[in-house]
């Protein structure tokens, strides 16, 4: 008897009848490819390459949206910026743009980048002859050793833990321009994995069998461990090279249609889009293009921890950091109790009874979700709090969609790349789900575009439930 046989049955008619209600709006787009709803078309971009960052999407499908939905200038927003991809993008295109950013890691990259315009390149060429001779040791101070978590224990080498200290406080002691400082900090953070014993292994750090950390009953090796002083000076070469436009990509980092269009604004906000949606003005956004985590167990304070130590985050900061961003692990509490004060507070209780009982209405969702408390309670999942973290994350997606809708100018779009999840064979219609949230606070569904090629299965998953795609999708709404 296979594992599958002994689970129980599971209805699927109301998810039926929701795909049923939008079948026709699912079209698959020639035009989309995985590296263009992912961070890999920019790796031919500047910037990008400086520091490694696979959430996200890529800087010409903001392109393709802007050229094909829409036909004038305006303000464009992203609630889960990430790196600022969608603001750099449409930027250049002339639009002035607003990010919301809650993970630490990503508000400082899009900085260092503001911080890139700021500077001319022989000022930035002048620190970088400096180093070529210098020898860190001589600027060792122990106030700037790495401030260690402890999941990030144990990730260097002694001598390389010592180069971070000697960088750190080289730093401090020797560069006066704080765009500069910037720029040299963000060359040491992206350098962090590539000196590390660790690797990004989506849900958490893998760990090199030379760090002794690993429980694994598998060994992994992750080759060559890079030294740190060549490592971060190739980096800091890297970073001059494309402030000057001097590397032989697709385009200037800052080039003459940046400067054409310096009226245009970056508006940056770190915090949570739940709490910083609600203080913008009504209609006042033209289009939206994001992509939200997706549902699927990766905690990025986790996959980010050696970014976040290096810039002093620590334990008890990451795990309030955990609890405020979206709800997309199993270590998330429910938000339900915070998000009604916050909305009392506002003195817009109907907002969120509206929200409440659209999410609650919403047949396709509980059902699959009914089904995940069943198995949970029988001790069929290999972790008891997905349920849990599968409410979490549509309950407070349904406030962010609400929210944009309100923002939104009538004939705007929203436009939000996101994956469907599976859980113990169980597919959940993310696509279908937040497009009928958006259809009830008012949206117009017009398009739920997808890839050719969908998403497979895990292997863990294959072998109980067969091999069967998941769509990857791009929604496109229109507020009427």
């Amino acid at each position: 008897m296979s594992i599958i046989d002994t689970l129980p049955d599971a209805s699927t008619l109301d998810r039926d009848k929701l795909y049923a209600k939008y079948k026709s709006k699912i079209i698959e787009n020639s035009d989309l490819d995985r590296t263009l709803v992912s961070f890999q078309a920019n790796r031919k971009l500047p910037f990008y390459s400086w520091f490694k960052y696979k959430e996200g999407f890529s800087a010409e499908l903001v392109n393709y949206v802007i050229e094909n939905l829409t036909t004038s200038k305006g303000v464009i927003l992203d609630p889960f910026a990430g790196l600022g991809t969608a603001l750099f993008a449409a930027r250049r295109l002339g639009w002035d743009t607003i990010g919301i950013e809650l993970l630490p890691v990503g508000f400082f990259a899009m900085e260092a980048r503001l911080a890139g315009e700021s500077i001319k390149p022989h000022t930035f060429k002048k620190e970088l002859d400096k180093i070529e001779k210098v020898d860190w040791s001589d600027f060792f101070d122990p106030s700037f050793a790495f401030k260690h978590i402890s999941i990030t224990e144990g990730a260097f080498l002694e001598k390389t833990e010592r180069n971070l200290a000697e960088y750190r406080a080289y730093i401090h002691q020797n560069i006066n321009n704080p765009n500069v400082k910037k720029l040299f900090h963000l060359a040491g953070l992206a350098v962090l994995e590539s000196i590390s014993f660790t690797r990004k292994d989506g849900q958490y750090l893998r760990w090199d069998h030379r760090a002794r950390k690993s429980r694994s009953k598998t060994q992994f090796d992750k080759g060559k461990i890079a030294e740190f002083s060549p490592t971060i000076k190739q980096k800091l070469w890297e970073i001059y090279k494309d402030l000057s436009g001097n590397r032989n990509l697709d385009q200037n980092l800052f080039d003459s249609q940046d400067k054409k269009n310096k009226s245009g604004f970056v508006d940056l906000r770190r915090d949570s889009c739940l709490e910083v949606l609600p203080t913008i003005s009504d209609h006042s956004i033209d289009l939206v293009i994001t992509s939200p985590p997706y549902c699927n167990r990766y905690d990025y304070t986790r996959s980010y921890a050696l970014e976040l130590a290096y810039l002093g985050i620590g334990s008890e900061e990451i795990k309030s950091l955990r609890q405020s961003m979206l709800s997309c692990t199993v270590e998330n509490k429910t938000k339900e109790s915070i998000l009604k004060r916050f909305y009392k507070s506002r003195k817009q209780e109907k907002v969120f009874d509206l929200v409440q009982r659209v999410f609650t209405t919403q047949k396709a969702f509980h059902e699959a979700l009914d089904f995940l408390d069943e198995l949970g309670s029988l001790g069929k999942l290999n972790n008891s709090n997905i349920p849990k973290m599968v409410r979490n994350y549509f309950f407070e997606m349904a406030f962010v969609i609400y929210e944009l809708t309100r923002i939104l100018k009538p004939d705007g779009f929203i436009v939000m790349v996101n994956d469907n999840v599976r859980y113990a064979g169980q597919e959940i219609p993310v696509d279908l789900i937040l497009s009928d949230f958006a259809r009830k606070f008012g949206l117009k569904i017009k398009h739920i575009w997808t890839l050719s090629r969908g998403k497979g299965n895990s292997s863990q998953q294959m072998g109980m439930h067969g091999r069967s795609e998941l769509r990857k999708c791009v929604y496109v709404w229109q507020k009427p």
